[in-house]
């Protein structure tokens, strides 16, 4: 497999390995790069969903469900009442019903390449559903450590998939700490992390792509997305950063984050100035794909959030449980709680006056309302 892995905070870098390892100098995860093919064109692109871009992705053979594609839909109500051009990605028609397949589809695929028999993650629910899933289209054997807490629909989602589901009682953290105990203790097993693969992040880049494709060869003036790991917020950064590097785009559009007051790491980072995103006292949260008080990628968020000049929202339970309805009964889109979070921040970042009237707003809908227990 061609390219490399590189920190993004300083100038390691090292070969592509099956579990790459952190950062010896900053002790953060590395990430994927290729050499962009400076001769390629929108039009030289082939084919449909997420491996449209292989040119941009690792070069292995795809294993793939036919991820990518989501639709792009027009704001009636939510955009127009705060004046600006709001668009929705709805990225629960992804085959599992998040936008997690995005950067399963990649991650299996380059894990297969190196000859993974056997792999795992700890999740809340949507990774799990996700790497469960092309996992079962790649013959790989996958072990998922969940909460004990976690959304029924989602683990009996996981289990359907013929993955096998380890509950984990205790808080979200606790499933990471067990399933790196199960690598050590099991050498066929791969740890498959999707916070934490530089190859999950390469395969979140095809939203950008999208973005810029689905608005006519433009890209939004803002994005908002929701953040728990933070791989979404990296890629779409990086895949408009790549864009700009090919020439297409000349301006990357500013990327917001939004988490709950319960969990928010990055907001209360970005507010205090501090470079090292911790929660020290995370409360629940019906966000829980976003209850993620130490994001093993927190300092890099950190740095690119005030690179591409974005704002770190938190928004309170109520706040979340009214944006979701308020999706629901005024533009018929059913999410889960997790992605309602940007609209609850919307009209936030417009009072602000960080997005201005009349704006190209991009809002990411990270998954399916089907996938919760309705509240």
């Amino acid at each position: 497999m061609t390219g490399e892995l590189r920190c993004p905070l300083c100038s390691f870098c090292a070969p592509p390995t099956v579990v790459p390892l952190p950062c010896p100098e900053c002790t953060i995860p590395i990430g994927y790069r290729r050499d962009l093919p400076l001769d390629l064109l929108p039009s030289d692109l082939t084919g449909e969903g997420v491996w449209r871009y292989a040119p941009l992705l690792p070069d292995v053979e795809p294993v793939a469900l036919g991820e990518g594609d989501t639709p792009l839909v027009s704001s009636v109500r939510i955009g127009p009442q705060l004046g600006v051009d709001l668009w929705f990605k709805v990225e629960g028609a992804n085959p599992s019903g998040s936008f997690k397949d995005r950067g399963a589809s990649v991650m299996v695929s380059v894990l297969r390449s190196f000859g993974a028999k056997a792999v795992t993650d700890d999740s809340s629910g949507n990774a799990g559903a996700a790497l469960a899933a092309y996992a079962a289209r790649a013959g790989l054997r996958a072990v998922l450590y969940v909460p004990a807490h976690a959304s029924g629909p989602k683990l009996s989602q996981i289990s359907a998939l013929g993955a096998d589901v380890v509950r984990v009682p205790g808080p979200r953290e606790r499933a990471a700490d067990a399933v790196r105990e199960a690598c050590r203790t099991d050498p066929i097993l791969l740890y498959a992390s999707h916070n934490v693969s530089p190859y999950f992040v390469s395969g979140l880049t095809t939203l950008a792509y999208e973005l810029f494709e689905g608005l006519g060869g433009r890209p939004p003036d803002h994005v908002v997305v929701p953040v728990g790991g933070g791989g979404l917020f990296l890629g779409v950064v990086y895949g408009f950063l790549r864009l700009r590097g090919l020439g297409w785009i000349e301006h990357i559009p500013q990327v917001h984050i939004v988490q709950p007051a319960a969990c928010a790491p990055i907001v209360c980072a970005r507010a205090a100035g501090g470079v090292a995103p911790f929660e020290r006292e995370p409360s629940s949260t019906i966000a829980e794909g976003a209850r993620i008080p130490n994001p093993p990628r927190g300092r890099e968020i950190v740095a690119m959030l005030k690179a591409v000049g974005g704002e770190a929202v938190a928004v309170g339970e109520e706040e979340i449980l009214n944006a979701q309805r308020l999706l629901s009964h005024t533009e018929g889109l059913y999410v889960e709680p997790t992605s309602a979070l940007p609209a609850a921040a919307l009209a936030q970042l417009v009072a602000r006056g960080t997005i201005c009237e009349m704006s190209t707003v991009a809002m990411v809908l990270t998954g399916t309302g089907l996938k919760t227990v309705p509240s």
